[in-house]
């Protein structure tokens, strides 16, 4: 035991005394690599893996400091032979790994591509979305929380925390299923619930021909920042709803200007597009 304290001090004399700029970057370029590690990992075998391997090194260098040789000599044993087999053992792993590092924005634009790609996808299925509901005349309502947050309205629904897809969107609002009445909210890239209860508008302004999804998509849009996509049941026209105020109709054109601009963030042109307002009703849908 008195080994043990006397390796502790060395190693403290050594980190206080002995400790260059170089150690630091040394230390922290580990660090990062490790932290590489386990978000590469994550929700994989691999992640157990790591943490197996985690602690049998810790294993090792506690039974080193108490002097217990014969259990050291058996752990490193582990260490450096087991190695090799891990590694033949989760080569699917390890290959994906290097594959999601090798896409990553450290790697520049390789990355920034790879971002753009994601955003194209996003787009693509919501507008694919809007045109097939619109074709098929199945009422929609979609949230798109902004910078207020949308977490009281969130909950009165249920949670999906789901990728955008068209498939899932169209699955959600067809008629007669659990989830079809009510709202969508969309964070980010992600359906974060459906079936959520918005609040009814309070503008005089509004058209009393409008329904109800209608009323609640302005309705949001008065209470918060977000900007919302309808699709009439009743006609198949495409509608947007920001600071209060309803637009329609929307063409294919329009929609994709609209949200290309919500997933890049350059809001002064998205205003722009509400320069002529219209809030009446008119006999148009979304057409390709």
């Amino acid at each position: 035991m008195e080994n043990f304290w006397i390796t502790l001090q060395n190693m403290g004399w050594n980190l206080t005394h002995r400790l260059g700029i170089i150690d630091i970057i040394d230390i922290l370029l580990v660090a990062f690599v490790l932290y590489e590690l386990l978000l590469l990992t994550r929700h994989t075998r691999g992640s157990a893996l790591l943490k197996g391997m985690f602690a049998l090194v810790m294993v090792a260098l506690l039974s080193s400091m108490l002097g217990f040789v014969s259990l050291n000599w058996l752990l490193q044993f582990i260490l450096q032979n087991g190695a090799v087999v891990l590694v033949i053992l989760f080569q699917p792993e390890l290959r994906k790994a290097l594959e999601k590092m090798g896409r990553s924005r450290i790697f520049g634009k390789s990355g920034m591509n790879s971002i753009d790609d994601q955003r194209e996808r996003i787009i693509s299925e919501l507008i694919q979305t809007a045109v097939d509901l619109s074709k098929r005349r199945v009422g929609a309502l979609i949230v798109f929380e902004q910078k207020t947050g949308l977490q009281d309205f969130i909950e009165t629904g249920t949670q999906l925390n789901a990728e955008i897809s068209a498939p899932l969107l169209e699955n959600i609002f067809e008629p007669n299923t659990p989830l079809h009445d009510g709202a969508v909210v969309i964070r980010d890239d992600q359906i974060i619930a459906g079936a959520c209860i918005l609040p009814l508008a309070e503008a005089s302004g509004v058209s009393r021909e409008l329904g109800t999804r209608h009323r609640a998509a302005v309705g949001i849009s008065e209470n918060t920042d977000a900007v919302v996509i309808v699709v009439s049941e009743e006609t198949g026209i495409v509608s947007m709803a920001r600071d209060g105020v309803l637009r329609r109709p929307l063409t294919v054109d329009e929609l994709r200007e609209i949200l290309s601009e919500l997933y890049t963030k350059k809001k002064g042109r998205l205003s722009t597009l509400f320069g002529s307002l219209k809030t009446g009703i008119e006999e148009e849908s979304v057409h390709e």
